[in-house]
C-alpha cells in the first residue's frame, strides 16, 4: 500500500483528494506548507503539492524535495490557465502535473504511474550501487530504505559523515555505499579500525611516521590519511581513539592538513572520512570522554544503522542471500531455508544483529548433510551449544569475518570447530553421492583411501566397505 504525501493551504482540497486517494487503497499524509511537508517526506512515495502557497511555494517544495531524494515523484497541482509554470516545474524535476479542478480518475491514473516510476528509479538505483560494490544490497523494509535514501543523497555531498549503530548492524557496509555513490567512487577506500591498534602506535599509523621517530622505525612510513589520499577513510569504532590522537585528528579534518611523527613538514591531504561506532558520542562529549569539538566535525551528518529487530521485515530475504552465498562458499549448491525455520528467524531477538544471522545461517549451511536448513538443525545446534533456542545461534562470527570477536567461550564454536563441521558436511555428501563407497568417495575427494577412513572414523561417519 502506497503512503501519498498531499500538500496544500486549502483544507477543502486536502479533504477531497485524502477520501478520493483513501478509497482507492492509499495510505494518506497532508501538510499545509511546503515547510511542513519536507517533515513528512521519509515515509511518501508519491508527493502531489499544490503550486501557489503562502511561504514555500510549490515550486521551492520540488527543488527541496529533489535536493534530498530525486527518487520520489512530485505531481503539481496549478490552476487554469497555469499550464507554463507547471511545464516549467516538469522540466525542474516534477513528475507530473494536474490542473484544477481536477478529474478524480485522472488524478488515479497520474498516481499509478508516478508510483510506477518511483519503483523503477529506486530499482535502478540499487542496480548501479551494487554493480559499483560487487555484491547485493538486500533489504526493502522502511528503516532500510529510509537508511539507503539518506546515504544515497549523503553520498553525493563530500562532508563529513558519522555511522552509528550497535554491533554487527552493518555500518562499515553503509561507509561502503558512501564510498561507492560518491565522486570519490574512483579513489582508494581505506579502513582503519581504531580499536585494532594500541594507543601509543595509533598517532604513526593514522599520520605516518619519518624514519628513526621511535624505536623499530626503521624507515619513513606513509600512514592511513597518506593512503586514503583522493578517497575516503573510515575510521571504524571511531570513540576508540586516544585524546590525543583526536586533537591531531581535528586539525586534519579542519585544515586538511597532516604531520608524520617525528617530521617537521606538513602535508596536504585530500580525504573524505567516515566514522563509525557503537558508541553514543554525543553523551561522551558532554561527560568529557570524547571531544566535543571532534564530535561536531565529525558528525556533519549522522546516519544511524537500524538494528535487526527494528527491520524484521529484511530477515526473510537476508537468510536467503546468506543461505546462497554459503552453499557457494561451501560447495553445497542452493540452500533452501525450511518455512518454520524462516518464521523462527523472524521471531528471534537478534542481540548480535546482522553479524549473528550470518553466523547462524553460516553454521547451519557448514553442518548440514542436505539442501534444506531446518528448524530441527538449528534447535539441535543450539541445544548442543547450551544456548537458549531463542537466542538463534548467538555465537562467533562466520569464518571470514574480520571484525568477529574472539576468544569469549560464551560465543559458541571455535573456528577449529566450524572448520570440523564444514568437512564432516563435505564428507557426508560425498558419502551419499557415491552410495557409501569407500572408494568412490575417496576417488571423487582427491584423497586416499586411508585418509578418508581416518576421517569417517574420526567423525562417526559409516560407509561401506570398497568393492
Amino acid at each position: 500500500m502506497s503512503q501519498v504525501l498531499l500538500v496544500d493551504d486549502d483544507p477543502g482540497v486536502l479533504f477531497t483528494l485524502r477520501e478520493v486517494l483513501v478509497d482507492r487503497g492509499h495510505q494518506v499524509i497532508t501538510a499545509s506548507s511546503g515547510a511542513e511537508a519536507l517533515t513528512r517526506i521519509d515515509d511518501a512515495a508519491v508527493v502531489i503539492t499544490d503550486l501557489n502557497m503562502p511561504g514555500m511555494t510549490g515550486l521551492e517544495l520540488i527543488a527541496a524535495i529533489a535536493n534530498r531524494d530525486a527518487t520520489l515523484p512530485i505531481i503539481l497541482l496549478t490552476a487554469h490557465g497555469s499550464e507554463r509554470v507547471a511545464v516549467a516545474a516538469v522540466k525542474a524535476g516534477a513528475y507530473d502535473y494536474l490542473t484544477k479542478p481536477f478529474d478524480i480518475d485522472e488524478v488515479a491514473i497520474v498516481i499509478a504511474r508516478a508510483l510506477e516510476a518511483r519503483r523503477l528509479r529506486v530499482a535502478n538505483r540499487r542496480l548501479a550501487i551494487e554493480h559499483a560494490l560487487g555484491r547485493r544490497i538486500v533489504g526493502d523494509s522502511a528503516a532500510m530504505r529510509r537508511l539507503l535514501d539518506a546515504t544515497a543523497r549523503v553520498a553525493t555531498r563530500d562532508v563529513t559523515v558519522l555511522v552509528r549503530g550497535e554491533t554487527g548492524t552493518g555500518k562499515e557496509f553503509i561507509a561502503q555505499l558512501l564510498h561507492a555513490q560518491s565522486k570519490r567512487a574512483a579513489g582508494p577506500l581505506v579502513r582503519f579500525n581504531c580499536a585494532a591498534i594500541p594507543a601509543e602506535l595509533a598517532e604513526a599509523e593514522l599520520f605516518g611516521h619519518a624514519r628513526g621517530a621511535f624505536t623499530g622505525a626503521t624507515s619513513a612510513r606513509a600512514g592511513f590519511f597518506a593512503e586514503a589520499d583522493g578517497g575516503t577513510l573510515v575510521l571504524d569504532e571511531v570513540g576508540e581513539l586516544p585524546l590525543g590522537v583526536q586533537a591531531k585528528l581535528l586539525r586534519a579534518l579542519q585544515e586538511g592538513e597532516i604531520q608524520p611523527v617525528g617530521s617537521g613538514r606538513v602535508e596536504k591531504v585530500d580525504v573524505r572520512v567516515v566514522a563509525a561506532t557503537n558508541r553514543d558520542l554525543a553523551a561522551e562529549a558532554r561527560s568529557g570522554g570524547f571531544r566535543e569539538d571532534l564530535y561536531y566535525r565529525l558528525a556533519v551528518v549522522e546516519l544511524v544503522v537500524p538494528p535487526l529487530r527494528d527491520r524484521r521485515a529484511d530477515i526473510p530475504a537476508l537468510a536467503a542471500e546468506l543461505a546462497r552465498r554459503y552453499g557457494d562458499k561451501f560447495g553445497t549448491g542452493p540452500l533452501a531455508i525450511e518455512p518454520a525455520l524462516v518464521d523462527a528467524l523472524v521471531q528471534a531477538p537478534w542481540p548480535g544483529n546482522v553479524r549473528q544471522l550470518e553466523n547462524a545461517i553460516a553454521r547451519l549451511a557448514a553442518l548440514t548433510g542436505d539442501t534444506m536448513l531446518r528448524l530441527a538443525d538449528w534447535q539441535e545446534q543450539n541445544a548442543a551449544s547450551h544456548a537458549a533456542p531463542a537466542a538463534l545461534g548467538t555465537g562467533r562470527p562466520p569464518i571470514d569475518d574480520p571484525d568477529g570477536d574472539v576468544g569469549s567461550p560464551e560465543l559458541g564454536p571455535s573456528l577449529k570447530e566450524q572448520v570440523e563441521a564444514f568437512e564432516r558436511g563435505v564428507l557426508a555428501r560425498a558419502l551419499a553421492a557415491a552410495a557409501g563407497n569407500q572408494s568412490e568417495t575417496a576417488r571423487r575427494l582427491g584423497t586416499s583411501r586411508v585418509t578418508l577412513v581416518d576421517k569417517l572414523r574420526k567423525y562417526g561417519l559409516s560407509a561401506k566397505k570398497s568393492d
